[in-house]
């Protein structure tokens, strides 16, 4: 059986800077999804300003690595 996020967010971690995508439910109602996408630095504050907006968009548990899903490049 698949198991079905309702909230989920992917991360692309370079050197410099990482890419963080969240996907959430569309506020309209529709059976669609918002996504939006944002860069952060990999300094410590930018991290911490990364967790707080998975908080705020209550995502559990952010996936990376080269597993993580490939849906949100482009």
């Amino acid at each position: 059986m698949d198991v079905l996020h309702e909230r989920c967010a992917a991360l692309d971690i370079g050197k410099k800077d990482l890419k963080a995508c969240v996907r959430t439910p569309n506020p309209s109602g529709r059976r669609s999804r918002r996504q939006e996408i944002r860069t952060f630095a990999t300094m410590t504050n930018a991290l911490l300003e990364l967790r707080d907006w998975l908080v705020a968009e209550k995502v559990p548990k952010p996936g990376c690595g080269r597993r993580s899903p490939r849906w949100w490049r482009r």
